[in-house]
């Protein structure tokens, strides 16, 4: 029987890669930085679900950046798509089985910032799960235990650190807040979430980040803020607002992850 392991392994054609990304909502732009890039649909690889949401291409892209290896998950499922935390779960171990280290994700994001305008990028310092549930849950060995004091890698943000510098693009830093969506966030919960100290909300990126900490994987996230969040601009909030700001401040993570992907091996 072909595995989705063997499936990838054919398609990366001798390359051995130890960094995967994973594209956010309208980020998809990313796969034009992959040199030689081979596309699998999650079609053609069994457990890997489906999205259902305008704007994932729903793919595996392998080739290489700047030189090195990687792979692209072009598209991830989210949480509040079928009410399960750990979607991504089968889509992670088989990375973590072909050998990658280290998990970089991506997504779009509402700002809480002022100075986090819509078209820009923020680094991922730390988050806070609001959503009220672990992709963990049911795990039965004490693995599920999972530390998240570093749960994003300090090597991986001074490599983004840096090369956001090296491209001359001015770069955020702070705190993720993950709700479970699918309806946008309140004015009173934005209030809240200010308070409780986040910059930034979305409705992904937490659960594979603490999956591929259970997996033994080093984790970088970046947002491209798309919007600010509910009750600070008197407007209501859209997913074609996402779609259409997205590549926007997309542009600028491509240049910087392609720089600092290339510089890591």
């Amino acid at each position: 029987m072909t595995t989705p392991s063997d499936i990838i392994i054919e398609a990366l054609n001798g390359l051995v890669p130890r960094v995967a990304l994973v594209l956010g909502s309208g980020l998809g732009g990313l796969v034009a930085a992959v040199d030689d890039a081979v596309h699998v649909p999650y079609a053609r690889l069994e457990g890997f679900p489906k999205s259902g949401v305008s704007g994932h291409a729903g793919e595996v892209v392998a080739g290489t950046i700047g030189g090195t290896p990687v792979l692209l998950l072009s598209g991830r499922v989210h949480y509040y798509e079928k009410g399960d935390a750990a979607a991504m779960r089968p889509v992670l171990e088989v990375l973590q089985g072909l050998g990658i280290e280290k998990l970089i994700l991506t997504n779009a994001a509402g700002s809480l910032r002022e100075d986090l305008p819509p078209g820009s990028v923020m680094l991922i310092e730390d988050h806070i799960n609001f959503s009220g549930t672990n992709p963990l849950i049911g795990e039965e060995t004490d693995a599920r235990f999972v530390g998240l004091t570093s749960a994003y890698d300090a090597g991986l943000r001074a490599a983004i650190e840096k090369a956001a510098d090296e491209e001359g693009i001015a770069i955020g830093h702070g705190v993720y807040m993950w709700f479970s969506g699918p309806s946008f966030e309140t004015p009173a919960e934005i209030r809240m979430a200010r308070v409780m100290g986040a910059d930034a909300v979305g409705m992904s990126t937490v659960p594979e980040v603490i999956l591929g900490r259970f997996l033994g994987l080093d984790c970088a996230a970046c947002s491209v803020i798309t919007n600010y969040a509910a009750g600070m601009t008197g407007g209501e909030l859209s997913h074609t607002e996402t779609k259409d700001m997205a590549p926007i401040g997309g542009s600028k993570l491509q240049a910087i992850l392609t720089r600092a992907i290339a510089e890591m091996e």
